[in-house]
């Protein structure tokens, strides 16, 4: 707790699912969070009290990853509030399925938009704003590796937010700033299993040899470990969380 107790982290797409469980990690670590959302602002102040509850300390902060203006409005805000930034974590996305024949252009465009064009802005806000001794963490996905049907475009941006990832943490030298990605697999979200038969998810917990679906809490964790003290020594890494599935 003492070593993340004065430590401001932003996680993007924070009002629910794997982003809200990475919020509430990091704030019982003792960071201070702003919880980032685009469009979920009763979700986010409810997660934001719910920390606080908890004897945590968040902020809400309203943003469109993919609005470069927005993002720098967003590390504005942080740093009015508390000073300065020491943690991003790029969680934001949005994940659309069509077989690339079948894709048109705005499935295509809005992946870009929100996936990469939004790591990007933030990841460029962070390169200049954030304090050294610093981290990063980027959301890539297990499906880099997989490389399952339907899953091209958004596969894609994944694999260039780890090109990404990997060039960053070189350009941080000397700044002591890691820069890293956590891929999960498949992971027990509303997001996930929304339209999906229980004999899918059943077929999907099985593909990798622990049998089970990933929780929001077991990515939150390896978030976590990058983020905190024991992560130190690790930096351009893409770290796949998928129970051994790839």
């Amino acid at each position: 707790m003492t070593n993340n107790s004065n430590k401001i982290a932003i996680v993007t797409g924070a009002s629910r699912g794997i982003g809200a469980a990475i919020a509430e990690r990091l704030a019982k670590d003792g960071f201070t969070v702003v919880i980032n959302y685009a469009g979920s602002e009763a979700a986010a102040e409810e997660l934001a009290r719910k920390i606080e509850e908890k004897g945590g300390k968040a902020l809400t902060a309203k943003a469109d990853v993919s609005d470069a203006e927005a993002v720098r409005r967003m590390f504005d805000t942080a740093e009015a509030a508390f000073g300065g930034v020491d943690v991003l974590v790029n969680n934001a996305g949005i994940m659309q399925l069509a077989k690339i024949a079948d894709a048109d252009d705005a499935h295509f465009d809005r992946h870009m938009a929100i996936n990469l064009k939004g790591t990007f802005n933030t990841l460029r806000e962070a390169g200049k704003r954030l304090r050294d001794g610093g981290r990063i963490i980027n959301l890539s996905t297990s499906i880099v590796g997989l490389k399952l049907e339907t899953y091209g475009v958004y596969a894609a941006t994944k694999a260039a937010v780890e090109t990404l990832t990997g060039i960053m943490s070189k350009e941080m030298r000397g700044r002591s700033i890691t820069v890293n990605a956590v891929a999960p697999g498949p992971t027990a979200t509303d997001l996930f299993l929304i339209g999906k038969s229980d004999e899918l998810i059943d077929r999907l917990a099985k593909m990798n040899p622990l049998e089970r679906l990933g929780t929001p809490e077991d990515i939150a964790a390896a978030v976590a470990f990058l983020a905190g003290p024991d992560g130190r020594w690790i930096n351009g890494q893409t770290l796949r969380a998928n129970g051994g599935m790839v």
